[in-house]
């Protein structure tokens, strides 16, 4: 086999024939030639390209941004990927929600912001996804690379020659970062980040400087080689062991339970949840957090496991058990109702995301939650006592009263008629607050999405994770429940979803203030300025895209909203403003903040 390879420091051509090398002379008209007219590197050969393209190969085909002078150059190479849209946003803020946002419904979302100014304002953001285990790739434009190890000042700085301060910030909320200021590794940087946020299930972040995104390199091919993330491996004998252990532990419980946690999302593991829970036979149930991960139609599901604010008869039944096993748990303080759960871990199996905990006693590491559930799935013995006893037991649900004409619209009926909007073709994205509760009873059809902020609770996250998902789920129609509280932080992000044509409704909850905070603690820094919601939206709107706005505050005024937003305003976003007295929250809300009041409130321990 024969090789030609130009040397261009001596005019000559190294002939490689079976690994022996000959020089011989270059023709005089391809010396002449500078050394890129041999070896041409393409047009699209660029950072900016590259990056574009790997974006695209993981699914992230819209990119959430805010320009600024260090990445317009970046965005401008985005853009020009004819796979990829670029989305506008309003703030960096809303950007990183809806990043969020997309993550969820997508597997993995991307956002864009400027150095320092818009990385330290998408970064509570980032901080939220890292909080919940959600892949997104973070892309802030950096300074030039002649400017790194100078004593210059640049703008957008606190005014020091440093240039580290926001990868420091970063570098406690992301699994991973890169300094893209060289061409030389800047391929290696690139992808290393993005399989790292794939394989971890975490934010990462990059910055690229500014003056490199246009520029090409040999490296950055044409077409990427496709990313291969190896699965995590389970070491083998601590999997069969740590089976055996829990096969030994559950087949002998009278009445075991089976919980479904957060973490089921981020190891890939609720197929496998659903294989263990029909082989056992077991009652179950999923964390407040875990809501949409496990499907409600299915036979055996109690509901939402939240200590004393659950789902009824689902508490009853998971804390009288004398075995349980939780899948991809998170205990806070939230989720736990202020630690109140009445859970003994000498009774329970704990099945984390790379280790499995028996009884309170052996731990076994190395072990992947999908591998456990998947291989105890084949060891279980079927068990419906605990089902058994729940049936006994259980009492259906009423209805709430129905509202007299005239009568102020009230916050169980509202959530009444928003259950009959769910389908296969729906999703619901709960805000921080009484949503939170209200929402968990909403009763999911098969097919119907879930998404909230449980770890984080970041008020005014839903808007722009309405936004991302959105666009990520372009065949369900969104049904968002924000209070005005926490529409009062992000609300620009409306005219987004306006550019983007989305007919999502948006029910703002309208009760003047921040209603969980209230039921927390009280005091007039929770009462907040009240504005004209649907005056505002239409002022976003100004007759550019499709909208409708309603403002509604008895039962007849929310039944004709709902049925013009489901016929002929299907296609328009769809805002309408529920009023609602102050203190008119669900039962749920008022224990819990109850409860959680009280563990906020502790006296420090004796010194």
């Amino acid at each position: 086999m024969e090789t030609k390879v130009a040397d261009h420091v001596t005019n000559k051509k190294l002939k490689i024939i079976n690994g022996n090398v000959d020089v011989v002379p270059v023709p005089s008209s391809l010396a002449a030639e500078p050394p890129a007219l041999l070896h041409p590197v393409p047009p699209q050969a660029t950072l900016g390209c590259h990056l574009a393209r790997r974006l695209v190969q993981i699914g992230a085909t819209d990119v959430f941004s805010v320009p600024g002078d260090f990445n317009l150059t970046l965005l401008d190479y985005l853009i020009a990927e004819p796979r990829l849209n670029l989305i506008g946003c309003c703030n960096e803020l809303n950007a990183g929600y809806a990043a969020d946002g997309y993550a969820r419904a997508q597997g993995v979302g991307a956002c864009v912001a400027t150095f320092t100014v818009g990385g330290l304002s998408i970064i509570n953001a980032i901080a939220g996804a890292y909080s919940e285990n959600l892949p997104v790739i973070c892309i802030v434009g950096g300074p030039n690379s002649n400017d790194f190890g100078t004593n210059r000042i640049l703008h957008h700085t606190i005014g020091l020659p440093d240039f580290s301060q926001e990868l420091r910030c970063f570098q406690t909320v992301t699994c991973h970062q890169a300094v893209v200021n060289n061409l030389e590794n800047a391929q290696e940087q690139i992808d290393t980040a993005i399989s790292t946020a794939l394989k971890e299930s975490k934010p990462v972040y990059i910055s690229i400087s500014c003056n490199l995104a246009g520029l090409p390199h040999p490296t950055f091919s044409h077409d990427p080689v496709p990313f291969f993330i190896s699965p995590r491996v389970s070491n083998k004998m601590n999997l069969e062991a740590a089976v055996e252990a829990c096969a030994n532990f559950l087949n002998n419980a009278v009445k075991p339970v089976l919980v479904g946690g957060p973490n089921l999302r981020s190891t890939k593991s609720k197929a496998a949840f659903l294989e263990l829970a029909d082989a056992s036979g077991y009652p179950i149930a999923v964390m407040p957090s875990a809501k949409g991960l496990v499907p409600e139609h299915h036979p055996r599901f109690l509901g939402t496991y939240w200590g004393a604010v659950s789902t009824s008869f689902c508490a009853e039944i998971v804390e009288s058990a004398d075995a349980y096993l939780f899948a991809g748990p998170i205990f806070n303080d939230y989720s736990s109702v202020g630690y109140s759960l009445l859970l003994k871990k000498e009774k329970a199996v704990i099945v984390q995301p790379d280790r499995v905990i028996v009884a309170n006693g052996p731990a076994f590491g190395c072990v992947s939650m999908k591998d456990f559930l998947e291989a105890f799935a084949k060891r279980v013995k079927c068990n419906t006592t605990a089902f058994d006893n729940y049936k006994r037991i259980y009492v259906p649900s009423g209805e709430p009263r129905a509202c007299e004409p005239g009568e102020p619209l009230r916050v169980n009926v509202l959530f009444k008629h928003i259950q009959g909007l769910l389908s296969d073709k729906t999703a619901v994205i709960a805000e921080t607050g009484d949503s939170w509760f209200n929402c968990q009873k909403l009763r999911l059809p098969e097919g119907c999405g879930y998404e909230f902020q449980m770890q984080y609770g970041s008020i005014g996250w839903s808007v722009g994770a309405t936004l991302g998902y959105a666009q990520a789920a372009k065949d369900k129609r969104i049904i968002a429940c924000i209070g005005d509280g926490s529409f009062q932080v992000t609300a620009q992000d409306v005219s987004t979803m306006l550019r983007c044509a989305q007919n999502s409704i948006i029910f703002l909850i309208n009760n003047g203030g921040y209603t969980i905070e209230v039921e927390i603690h009280d005091g007039p820094y929770n009462v907040i300025k009240n504005w004209n919601y649907t005056g505002l939206v239409e002022a976003i709107h100004n007759g550019q895209g499709k909208c409708w706005t309603a403002k509604v505050k008895t039962e007849e005024d929310l039944k004709s909203a709902l049925e013009k937003a489901m016929s002929v305003k299907k296609d328009c976003l769809c805002f309408i403003e529920v009023i609602l007295h102050k203190d008119d929250t669900s039962k749920e809300l008022l224990e819990w903040g109850s409860r959680v009041s009280a563990a906020n409130s502790r006296p420090p321990n004796p010194q």
